[in-house]
């Protein structure tokens, strides 16, 4: 059985994480919201009708960010339905998943929300510049930002929020590449709008931190391209261009699923290459940073076909509640590992999405909450990768698949923490094979192995539900050790692995 190797020193670093890597998505979408994080009725709930159970959860996951409305329902939005009292706010269509919208969870919750997770979740709100443009955008910004003394703040004010929201992050629209976005737009028409946006927000805080909209997909017609030219438009205006991506397996190709982060990776190496291309054209010592706000294993063809299906107009029905296989968490963590990789570009992510809804959380209405086996791998990164990426450039054995061509079996990334421990988060992909691995450890004083768990399991179908809600967990794995500046292991077939060092 062949080893994989490499060689872990603190002179060789990719970058700082940035907190906001650990974060996610709440859309109104589904029961991600309702019957999700908030349902009024439900035992646990709180006086503001969030549910207590999924509050917990929520901090035991360790977000950081939640971007919010949406995502393409956010195409559709009206700020202004969702602020106010509650019994007032007026139903709509949405569009975007053919639902009506109640309003009953809004801006001054979804802010409740992230002040109960604690002081560590950040807002992250995205602006509607399909069906709207520029006065609503500084409508909004003004109601939720500004002190006081003016008509929105006061506005504000008198719906029972003296204090500002403090949103600091904001996304130019969302997928506006998209043919299926309410309101889409070419590059150009796109670049403009945005450009727009950005220029008269900036003119009420200079501070604001902006995404513009990159591509839904790296296999969109339009990728790079489309970079190149909303760029061209806004780079001395924004800070960050948007990346999203689901994978699944397609016709049962579990191999190329598998190395679904070689794509994720050429993914951000590629926006990386056109927005600097870009900066170059202009002259600019700016960088532009990635924000990588929509990822996660999501089975689209699935929901393409239930979509068809679609005549009425339900109030949060049951749509993307994807349930997660060991497998699945497998890809998962090796995501994670991709933008762990590259820490030094992306300065935001947000997993799709938080509760319900290809998620990490599930709920029963009036009942229960339970962990997906993705919710272990994203907690386990959140907690314990945090610090300096360091360089890791793995010699494993390969392995051929149909989209990508050669893989490596092993995938792997390491941070060192402040306090100068060490956190390997490693994958491997083989299915049916125990992968040795051998890590030389230069100038780092490490005595010790704190911890080795894996997520894996002897049926890789293996999935928390309802009526087993423990099923799948990680577990603690022997054997591995720390020896004259050397560490060896063995990852179990199919397996996440975080293996902790001091």
């Amino acid at each position: 059985m062949h080893t994989a190797r490499f060689t872990l020193d603190p002179a060789f670093t990719v970058g700082e994480v940035n907190p906001r890597l650990f974060g996610s998505f709440v859309e109104h979408l589904g029961r991600c919201v309702y019957t999700g994080i908030f349902e009024p009725d439900h035992p646990t709930a709180d006086e503001t009708g969030l549910r207590q159970d999924v509050l917990d959860l929520v901090r035991e996951l360790g977000v950081t960010t939640i971007r919010y409305p949406g995502g393409n329902f956010v195409s559709g939005y009206k700020w202004e339905d969702s602020v106010g009292p509650a019994e007032d706010r007026p139903r709509r269509l949405d569009l975007a998943w053919h639902s009506t919208e109640s309003n009953r969870f809004g801006l001054s919750e979804y802010i409740d929300f992230l002040r109960k997770i604690g002081p560590r979740a950040e807002p992250m709100m995205a602006l509607n510049l399909g069906t709207r443009g520029v006065a609503e955008a500084l409508e909004l910004q003004e109601y939720a930002n500004h002190p006081a003394g003016t008509a929105l703040s006061d506005l504000r004010v008198t719906h029972g929020d003296k204090d500002p929201f403090g949103i600091r992050l904001w996304c130019l629209g969302n997928e506006m590449d998209g043919p299926w976005q309410t309101g889409h737009k070419t590059a150009e028409e796109y670049g403009r709008v945005a450009a727009e946006t950005a220029r008269a927000m900036r003119q009420i805080d200079p501070d604001v931190e902006l995404v513009a909209c990159g591509s839904s997909s790296q296999a969109m017609p339009t990728f790079a391209e489309w970079e190149a030219t909303v760029l061209k438009e806004t780079y001395d205006l924004v800070d960050h261009i948007s990346l999203h991506a689901y994978y699944w397996p397609e016709n049962g190709d579990l191999d190329s699923f598998l190395a679904s982060a070689v794509d994720m990776e050429s993914f951000i190496e590629n926006v990386v290459a056109t927005a600097d291309h870009v900066g170059a054209r202009l002259k600019s010592k700016k960088r532009i940073n990635l924000s990588f706000d929509e990822w996660n294993v999501w089975y689209l063809p699935e929901w393409e076909e239930h979509a068809k299906t679609l005549t009425d107009w339900p109030q949060a029905p049951r749509l993307l509640e994807d349930n997660y296989s060991v497998m699945d968490a497998v890809v998962f963590g090796s995501l994670l590992i991709a933008l762990l990789r590259h820490a030094d570009r992306v300065t935001v992510a947000c997993l799709a999405q938080l509760v319900n809804v290809i998620a990490p959380i599930m709920t029963e209405p009036g009942g229960p909450v339970w962990r997906q086996t993705t919710f272990f791998p994203f907690a386990q990164a959140s907690r314990y990768g945090r610090g300096q990426v360091l360089d890791v450039r793995v010699d494993s054995p390969t392995y051929e698949t149909k989209k990508y061509g050669e893989a490596d079996l092993l995938h792997a990334t390491a941070v060192r923490a402040e306090d100068g421990t060490v956190t390997v988060f490693a994958v491997n992909r083989s299915r049916t094979d125990a992968l040795p691995l051998d890590v030389a450890l230069n100038g780092l004083d490490l005595t010790a192995v704190v911890e080795h768990s894996a997520l894996a399991d002897a049926d890789p179908d293996a999935r928390n539900t309802l009526d087993e809600p423990e099923r799948v967990a990680p577990h603690a794995v022997e054997g591995t050790a720390l020896k004259d500046g050397s560490l060896t292991a063995v990852l179990e077939p199919l397996s996440w692995n975080v293996i902790r060092l001091s």
